[in-house]
């Protein structure tokens, strides 16, 4: 069964911005639970041979997930592939546009992650034979809160600075509108304001061309 991700970003800016979301958030479930904290090295990727990745990583996928491997591979459009550390835990994560945003940063995408028993270097390395090169090298520091169904990620990142992330995850793609309309209704009940395509766009181009300066640090920047 495919999962397909509805997400839509935030941007905060400022630690204060961050803090005031999670008090807001709390004030609007007192249930709401903080899932997992975690540090983040994603390496994003670009062209190569989605073929020969199929081949190569086909038995370092779980049985049960080769067949939705295959499918976002075969199926997907504007493949975004990266590889993750979380923590210790090393994962190969691929996604693939379900509507007119990007891949790498829209809101509604097909989804797939297989945790790997391997070095991210490793894994690296295996698409680096598949052809594929780095696009970017990524940071970031994760909290992940659960509230009503919602996943909702505050996070740290090297570049950006401070952003949050409002996810549902569904299985039928006539959920999708509905539940973009839903994670719009709990932003503005939160009086926090939607990271525009466009201009997450340029700042996604901007990190690309300039990934070494920010890649590890707290160093930020703003692009309008």
């Amino acid at each position: 069964m495919s999962q397909f991700e509805i997400e839509i970003k935030s941007l905060l800016g400022s630690k204060e911005n961050a803090d005031k979301l999670k008090k807001d958030l709390k004030k609007l479930d007192p249930d709401l639970k903080l899932k997992s904290q975690n540090k983040q090295l994603n390496h994003y990727f670009i062209d190569g041979d989605t073929d020969l990745l199929y081949q190569k990583m086909t038995k370092h996928v779980s049985k049960r997930s080769r067949e939705k491997f295959k499918k976002i591979l075969t199926e997907g459009e504007d493949h975004s592939i990266r590889t993750r550390q979380l923590n210790d835990t090393v994962i190969l994560v691929v996604k693939a546009s379900i509507d007119d945003t990007t891949s790498s940063n829209g809101i509604s995408r097909m989804e797939f992650e297989s945790e790997v028993d391997m070095s991210l270097d490793e894994l690296d390395k295996i698409l680096l034979d598949c052809d594929f090169s780095y696009q970017a090298k990524w940071s970031r520091q994760r909290e992940e809160y659960e509230s009503n169904g919602m996943n909702i990620c505050i996070d740290k990142n090297a570049g950006y600075g401070y952003l949050a992330e409002f996810e549902k995850v569904v299985e039928d793609t006539n959920e999708v509108e509905e539940i973009k309309r839903s994670l719009r209704d709990i932003m503005q009940k939160l009086e926090v304001e939607e990271l525009q395509q466009d201009r997450l766009e340029r700042m996604f181009a901007h990190y690309n061309e300039n990934w070494p300066d920010y890649y590890g640090t707290d160093k930020i920047f703003v692009i309008e």
